[in-house]
């Protein structure tokens, strides 16, 4: 599979280089920007103190709050009165409000959500009530940070809550679906955020189908899908390359069929049928019945081939459509040819795309963004994900399909067995041979109608008890040797056959019934000798007679020791 390079030429890279180390030195500079105010107090001694507060510059850029255009409307409006107009202007809750806005504007967020809050506890029947509220989650998103985002979507989710029908409530849903979309790491690292945030944009779609902040829902819900198809593309080509098949279909149908927009989506089908193709040459190799070979090779390149005309097909514009004629060729198919609405709708998904620019390519080595440069910018999202493909529904279809093929005449899984007929008499023992095979049984078998030997247990036919357990029609009594069920019924016959005390039954243990023999007493143990008897004490243990006990001898024959004298004369020949 061809690789799309990040830098096309060297000039380009040279360039990135250049617009790197610009980047880097507007960064710094912008990090040592501080807003200051200094205030000088005088204590109780009547000693000044100057006390200085500092601020750091909100980026603009980053923090960008985006508004509907009802609400830039008003402001609009609002801009082109003069205070000294406004009906309004020197109202308590109209002055905090400004205020609040002005320190949000100057990045004294803590001051800025101190007045909303005294306006909100102040005034409960301001006409500010409700863009108080927005603002104070409006103060923490352009704070930024882990905390501070927790927060504004939790200011956001009250707001909505409070004012659902209100203009500013998609506003607000549409922020909390960039506080994720912020927080969204590249396709190999954690995604939990970009989970997120396709759930807040697709929610603010469904509860908000009207507002004009729509198609750019529909934009950031795209670029969300984007990092999501590019994780599971990945994923399956790493499982392609360790030749796991099952997973790496499992990995690619996913893909398929739950992000249709992706920009790779010609290398995601590529790459299903390749694994298709995978499987069939695996089975080439094993030592299989030629017909189940056959057919199981033809099941595994038809699903090749319906994944590479769906390239030639519904994305003739992609990069990698010749990739997938070549494979059509390699195995003898006939190429599909696209219909002109087919093409026209592929090449409009391709032109919708965006291409890398230089700012692109510095912004994704510099920052730890996902790609979302090529993600389409024309069609609809998908708002509901189907049922995903997973590796053991891949690997159950592929038992299924041996199965099938090995064993055409097998009964398909779930189907009741057919019932057998149940045994006849044997026609030896009675000399007569059945007229017609018996008809199946309707009912399950059961113990019923199993003749009795009678009391006197004489060989003639007499008079015999029959007991019946089930509900089931009665049957002829079972002749001298008859089998019913596999079991063989012993009874009294014409043949005069008795049956033996027994009934037929084999004793239960060995033939050889003779009782054992008492086991015997075991023997009784030695009695324990504990004590050491006097005048058995080794000599070396001995004490001597005036309590001092000797070193023991030092034998140089045996024993070397550098504390003892060498050896002398024929000993140093020793080495013992």
């Amino acid at each position: 599979m061809n690789k799309r390079s990040f830098f096309p030429t060297l000039r380009a890279s040279v360039l990135a280089g250049m617009v790197l180390a610009g980047l880097m030195g507007g960064s710094l500079s912008s990090m040592a920007q501080v807003a200051g105010s200094s205030q000088t107090t005088t204590d109780a001694n009547g000693q000044q103190h100057e006390s200085v507060t500092l601020s750091a510059t909100p980026d603009k850029k980053k923090d960008k709050v985006v508004q509907s255009k009802d609400t830039k409307q008003e402001m609009r409006k609002e801009k082109a009165m003069k205070p000294a107009d406004m009906p309004d202007a020197k109202l308590p809750d109209k002055v905090l409000y400004d205020k609040a806005l002005d320190a949000t504007k100057r990045g004294h967020f803590d001051v800025a959500r101190l007045d909303l809050q005294t306006l909100l506890n102040t005034y409960p029947d301001s006409q500010y009530q409700m863009k108080a509220k927005l603002a104070i989650g409006d103060s923490w998103y352009r704070e930024g940070g882990t905390a501070a985002l927790t927060q504004a979507e939790s200011e956001y989710k009250d707001f909505i809550t409070f004012f659902p029908n209100a203009p500013e409530a998609a506003e607000a849903q549409m922020r909390v679906g960039d506080i994720y979309f912020r927080q969204m790491d590249k396709p190999d690292r954690d995604y939990a955020k970009a989970v997120h945030a396709e759930e807040e944009y697709r929610l603010m779609l469904q509860q908000f189908p009207e507002s004009t902040l729509v198609p750019q829902a529909k934009q950031r819900l795209r670029e969300v899908q984007e990092v999501m198809a590019t994780r599971e593309a990945n994923i399956a080509a790493f499982y392609g390359t360790h030749n796991n098949y099952p997973a790496t279909i499992a990995r690619y149908q996913t893909v398929v069929d739950t992000y249709p927009q992706y920009s790779h989506m010609d290398d995601v089908l590529v790459g299903l049928g390749d694994a298709y193709e995978a499987e069939a040459r695996f089975v080439r190799t094993m030592k299989l019945p030629e017909a189940g070979k056959a057919k199981l090779e033809k099941i595994y390149d038809d699903q090749a081939i319906a994944a590479y005309s769906k390239v030639v097909l519904d994305h003739s514009a992609s990069p990698h459509v010749e990739d997938a004629r070549d494979r059509l060729d390699a195995l003898n198919v006939k190429i599909p040819q696209p219909t002109p609405e087919q093409i026209a709708a592929s090449v409009a998904l391709e032109n919708s795309r965006r291409q890398y620019r230089l700012q692109d390519r510095a912004r994704l080595l510099i920052l730890h963004q996902p790609d979302v440069v090529m993600a389409a910018r024309d069609g609809e999202p998908t708002l509901a994900d189907p049922t995903p493909t997973i590796a053991p529904h891949v690997v159950n279809q592929i038992k299924a399909d041996f199965t099938d093929a090995l064993s055409p005449n097998a009964p398909a899984a779930g189907a009741p067995l057919s019932a057998k007929p149940a045994a006849t008499t044997d026609a030896a023992s009675t000399g007569d041979a059945p007229a017609a095979a018996p008809a199946a049984p309707t009912a399950p078998l059961a113990l019923s109608d199993v003749p009795a030997a009678d009391a006197s247990g004489a060989g003639t036919s007499g008079t015999s008890s029959t007991t019946s357990i089930s509900g089931a029609a009665p049957t002829p009594p079972a002749r001298s040797g008859s089998t019913i069920g596999g079991v063989e019924i012993l009874n009294s016959g014409a043949s005069g056959t008795t049956v033996p005390d027994s009934g037929g039954l084999k004793a239960v243990g060995p033939t050889n019934s003779t009782p054992l023999p008492a086991a015997e007493k075991a023997a009784d143990a030695p009695d324990a000798i504990n004590d050491i008897k006097p005048g058995t004490q080794p000599a070396a243990q001995a004490s001597a007679a005036n309590g001092k006990n000797k070193k023991p001898g030092f034998d140089k024959s045996d024993e070397s020791d550098s504390k003892h004298k060498k050896k002398k004369g024929l000993n140093k020949l020793n080495p013992f």
